[in-house]
C-alpha cells in the first residue's frame, strides 16, 4: 500500500469507524431505538426565512420542511470521530450530516418530527 492508498484508507476508517461501533449497539432504526444510543447533542435547526426550508439528513437520505417562523432539533447519539455534525447550506436547504451515522430529528417538546417531502410544505 503506497502513501496515496493509505492516507485514503485512514480517510474512510474516520467514516466508517462511528457506524461498526454504533450500529451493533442500535438494534433498528427506529427514533425509540436510535435515542437509546445515549450520548446525545441536539442541534437546533430554525427557519427564520420567510419561505419553507428543506433540511436533508444524511446518511439518512430523509427530508423534512420547516415552515417559516418552526424549529426542530437534529441530535446525534452514539459516538463519532472529532465532531457530531457537518453541515451545507444551499438555497432554502440545509443538510445535516450525523458523522455517527444515527440522528433523529423533534419538535422542541421532543416529539419526533415526521419526514416527508412537500406535503409538509
Amino acid at each position: 500500500m503506497d502513501g496515496q492508498d493509505s492516507v485514503q484508507r485512514a480517510d474512510i476508517d474516520r467514516i466508517i469507524d462511528p457506524l461498526k461501533t454504533n450500529m451493533p449497539q442500535a438494534g433498528d432504526l427506529s427514533f425509540e431505538a436510535i435515542q437509546q444510543l445515549g450520548n446525545p447533542v441536539p442541534l437546533l435547526v430554525q427557519n427564520d426565512g420567510k419561505e419553507h426550508l428543506q433540511l436533508w439528513l444524511e446518511p439518512f437520505g430523509q427530508d423534512y420542511w420547516l415552515k417559516p417562523g418552526e424549529a426542530v432539533y437534529v441530535t446525534s447519539y452514539g459516538t463519532w470521530n472529532d465532531h457530531p455534525f457537518e453541515t451545507i447550506h444551499e438555497t432554502d436547504c440545509l443538510t445535516v450530516w450525523a458523522t455517527s451515522w444515527f440522528a433523529t430529528v423533534s419538535d422542541r417538546d421532543g416529539n419526533e418530527f415526521p419526514p416527508g417531502g412537500s406535503e409538509r410544505a
